[in-house]
């Protein structure tokens, strides 16, 4: 404003000297040039145009009318100003009216005219230019140096590498143009540095750093725009060495304890994914809980066949064609088991071995309606054919070679035959079933399982269900009277041969091989049976991470799971345990494996991620002590062992488990075994078994009430060697069927007593209990058995059996009527001696009682009659003592004999009354000593 100001003023005061000297006519206006172009540097107030500021005027010299007067700029933001130098001439200047800066503008461009003084001094009629367009350009002055747009850089990288660029640096100049406002170089100060900077402002490495020799590098840099003017402030960089990054999995252990009946363990808590910064979109980690080699594919139950339907609700009535080689099932005798398995009995067949079935076990009649099952390992064939291996078998026994039915493998396929008799159909009908599986030369364990309900047959291989892809239809078998024979292993050819033999045998492994006919399993029961007791297991799922999908396979023994958040993932693994079900679980090592993919942005992968080989040790468990306790010896009336409900054998049995403490020490110390803890788990078998001679079925026997298994997992067989209660059941359950096992013998009189042993197992004997041995006696009573015994036997027993010669003697002494004198002295004589008899076994009798009562504290059993060392001398004219006796005129001495006689009978009668009831509880070598005191007639003299 100022400015325009002055430019008024003046303007006024050259139009007052214009009307001063105008006096002549003002004819013409004043001329300048069209355009100007300038130059002004920053921070100076001249000007220069081209061309030169110039007005010219044809009214010249006229007064006023050729004079100029003034130029005039049209603009108001225009900061200068043009003044006439010489009013003649016409020439003017042009300037800055205020300060010029290149950094608020460069350029200005207005519009300038110029004015005459007008025809008299009052400056009437003046006249004006053309107006003329002014471009002006300021000039830059370096006036400004460089300054950083950061205080200070840092950047990190990884040991080991040789970088293109670390991180850039970045500087600018305030200065208006491209020659003071452009950074043209960049320096480093620090010395001895392996750092390098370019033009650009780059960093990178001149060698390959190590994390050891230095982690971390202070820089300081400098820059200069293109006038080399340096920048006032240097700025620091800061570069930080890190070890190599390798994509992986951090933070686990490669051993994993579990202590059995510890629940679930998390495998690992702490692990995190290191991408090395990689531009990561998606995860896919898979963990497999490798368990092959651990009984048959996993840690199943180790129970029975038999227990484990029972416990799985399977159907009764299967028959187990692979049972443990015993005395009734002695056909597996020959075939190869692996004894390494923990409880498991696994048959291995080499392609050199197979069994016969018995006929007793097979079962008669499969009807339309079975169930066929095994554990079966098997590999590829060798050779370039393969020949068919068969599972089971049932052909011709004899004269022909035709199957019945078959489950066998050929080239990888598993087969199953079916041919029908024609009392059965007479129709075309389907008669093989084929199936193409992976599963069936994989090498690995497998539970299949067929079930038939004809025409319809569906397999189901580890609980899968499986539909066949070839069935090929066959006319039934012809009817025949040749018997069948079933086999495993290998297939029977006892027809069309010069010798019956096996043929198609089996390699691989087989175990739990059963038949089970008239019904089918369901798919439940089969899923209880192959049922893996470990696997992997996820902890609070409802705590998984957004995004987070997860799947296990049926075993649970693989874990996929995918995520698109590295955190999530790493929190979802952490999750991750391992279980074990079983309270006694196979020890030993579960190998571990983790692999993982990862995608990134616009890429199928980017990084690559190691596999984690760790491995999950299971403990050894604390081993049960299963103890059966109970009263082990007693005796019983034999009418308790004639009666219709027989005798308990265990009345108050007892069975208790206990495993010795072990306390859990630190980390790399050994476990401390401290006292007994009682413990509850299953039994899965008890025996009752017949100690001596079997059962006589014709007069003794065991017996069960099969009411008391109703509500238990439990069922029994019996036989004469003893009663087998087995099923996977609670020990209180055990005991409760145990104290119900009676033994009856309904012809008591023939035995002194029986023994009995019980032991039970658990686990199908891995843990056995002690042998628990009963006695049982037999009290028997007058009624039932007389013992002979010549001590305390009646008088009446002796005259009750008298020898044949003794009877003619008698007859003949009754014929005579009078008794003669020689008879009289044989009276004599035979009272005498009888006298001297009776007082000799009165005196070793007395002499008995004393040794008797010098070893009272001797055991009871020492206490018996010794009869065997007494020898007894009788007189046979003993014999006619009675007839004598009603002869005999001298009555009183008889009497008095007789007397004697019945004193000392009497009191052998009260001692071997105890000798008689301790002599009970001996059993067989009382009924010896007995035999010893019977009467031997044969060596009487007469």
């Amino acid at each position: 404003m100022e400015n325009l100001r002055i430019s008024l003023m003046l303007i006024l005061i050259t139009m007052g000297l214009c009307n001063v000297f105008a006096g002549k006519v003002n004819k013409h206006k004043p001329w300048i040039e069209t355009s100007y172009h300038g130059v002004i540097t920053e921070n100076n107030d001249t000007v220069l145009l081209d061309p030169p500021l110039m007005a010219l005027d044809k009214d010249a010299p006229v007064p006023f009318a050729g004079k100029r007067f003034a130029f005039k700029i049209h603009g108001e933001d225009a900061p200068f100003e043009a003044v006439v130098l010489n009013k003649t001439s016409g020439e003017g200047l042009l300037r800055a009216s205020s300060p010029i800066d290149c950094e608020l503008q460069k350029e200005y461009t207005f519009i300038i005219q110029a004015y005459d003084c007008g025809s008299r001094a009052s400056g009437t009629n003046w006249k004006k230019s053309h107006k003329a367009v002014v471009h002006i350009q300021v000039n830059d002055v370096n006036e400004f140096a460089p300054t950083f747009r950061e205080p200070m850089y840092k950047a990190t990288v990884t040991e080991g590498k040789i970088y293109d660029s670390i991180l850039q640096v970045e500087a600018v100049d305030e200065d208006c143009s491209p020659q003071y406002s452009q950074i043209c170089n960049y320096e480093i100060v620090t010395p001895d540095i392996p750092f390098a900077i370019d033009r650009n402002g780059n960093i990178r490495n001149t060698e390959i750093l190590s994390y050891d020799k230095e982690q971390q590098y202070k820089i300081m840099v400098t820059a200069y725009d293109c006038a080399q003017k340096k920048a006032t402030d240097d700025v620091l960089v800061r570069i930080d060495v890190k070890p190599v990054c390798k994509p992986a999995w951090q933070g686990w252990n490669k051993r994993v304890e579990y202590e059995p009946g510890t629940g679930s363990k998390p495998l690992f808590p702490t692990m995190h994914l290191e991408t090395c910064d990689g531009p990561v979109s998606s995860i896919r980690v898979t963990m497999e809980l490798q368990t092959n080699h651990i009984g048959k594919g996993c840690d199943r139950e180790t129970y029975s066949e038999k227990s484990l339907q029972k416990l799985c609700g399977a159907s009764s009535g299967s028959t187990d064609l692979l049972p443990a080689s015993s005395a009734t099932t002695n056909w597996t005798a020959t075939l190869q088991t692996d004894s390494g398995r923990d409880s498991d009995l696994i048959f291995k067949f080499d392609g050199r071995q197979a069994a016969k079935i018995p006929d007793r076990v097979v079962p008669k009649n499969l009807t339309d309606q079975f169930t066929i099952a095994t554990w079966m390992k098997h590999g590829p064939s060798p050779g370039l054919r393969a020949e068919k291996e068969t599972l089971l078998c049932n052909s011709d026994k004899t004269e022909m070679n035709r199957h019945h039915y078959a489950f066998y493998v050929h080239n990888c396929r598993l087969v199953f035959l079916l041919r029908r008799d024609f009392d059965q159909v007479d129709t075309f009908r389907p008669a093989e079933y084929h199936w193409k599986l992976e599963q069936i030369c994989d090498k690995e364990w497998h539970y299949y399982v067929i079930n038939v309900e004809f025409p319809v047959v569906t397999l189901y291989v580890d609980g899968v269900t499986y539909e066949p892809y070839l069935v090929t239809d066959d006319w039934p078998i012809h009817p025949s009277q040749i018997d069948m024979q079933l086999t495993v292993g290998a297939c029977w050819q006892g027809g069309e041969v010069i010798k019956p033999q096996f043929t198609q045998y089996f390699r691989g492994s087989l175990a739990g091989l059963t038949i089970r006919p008239g019904k089918i399993e369901s798919q439940k029961v089969i899923s209880c049976l192959q049922a893996c007791k470990e696997g992997l297991d996820i902890n609070s799922l409802e705590s998984l991470g957004q995004g987070i999908k997860f799947h296990f396979n049926p075993s649970q023994s693989t874990l996929v799971m995918e995520g698109d958040d590295i955190e999530y993932i790493n929190q979802a693994l952490r999750k991750v345990s391992y279980i074990n079900s079983r309270q006694f679980p196979t020890p030993g090592i579960r190998r571990l494996k983790t692999s993982t993919t990862v995608q990134c942005y616009g890429e199928d992968t980017c990084i690559s991620i190691p596999d984690i080989d760790a491995f999950v040790v299971v403990l050894q468990p604390s081993e049960p002590w299963i103890t059966i306790t109970g009263m082990d010896h007693f005796a019983r009336p034999d009418r308790e062992f004639e009666s219709s409900e027989g005798l308990v054998l265990f009345p108050d049995i007892r069975i208790i488990s206990t495993v010795t403490k072990t306390d859990l020490p630190p980390q790399g110390k050994a476990r401390k075994r401290g006292g007994q803890e009682e413990i509850i788990h299953n039994l899965d078998y008890c025996d009752i078994l017949v100690i001596g001679n079997e059962l006589n079925p014709d007069q003794e026997s065991l017996q069960l009430n099969r009411n008391e298994l109703h509500g238990k997992h439990l069922d029994a067989t019996n036989s004469t060697s003893g009663i087998s209660v087995y099923g996977v059941d609670t020990m209180s359950n055990y005991e409760q069927v145990l104290r119900q096992v009676r033994y009856l013998n309904w012809h008591s009189a023939g035995i002194f007593g029986r023994r009995f042993r019980l032991t039970c197992s658990e686990l199908n004997g891995r843990y056995t209990s002690n042998e628990f041995n009963l006695e049982v006696n037999v009290l028997h009573t007058s009624n039932s058995r007389e013992h002979v015994n010549h001590m305390a036997v009646q008088p009446q027993y002796f005259q009750a059996i008298p020898h044949p010669m003794m009877r003619h003697n008698v007859n003949s002494a009754h014929s005579s009527a009078i008794p003669s004198a020689a008879t009289v002295v044989i009276v004599v004589c035979i009272s005498s001696l009888l006298l001297i008899v009776v007082l000799g076994i009165y005196r070793i009798r007395v002499a008995r009682l004393h040794s008797c009562e010098s070893g009272g504290g001797a055991k009871e059993n020492q206490m018996d009659w010794d009869d065997s060392a007494l020898t007894i001398t009788v007189n046979p004219m003993e014999n006619f003592e009675e007839p004598q006796q009603a002869n005999e005129e001298s009555e009183e001495e008889e009497e008095e004999e007789d007397e004697l006689e019945e004193d000392d009978i009497t009191s052998a009668e009260s001692n071997d009354s105890d000798d008689e009831e301790a002599a009970t509880m001996e059993g067989q070598r009382d009924g010896k000593r007995r035999e010893q005191l019977e009467w031997n007639n044969s060596t009487l003299r007469y």
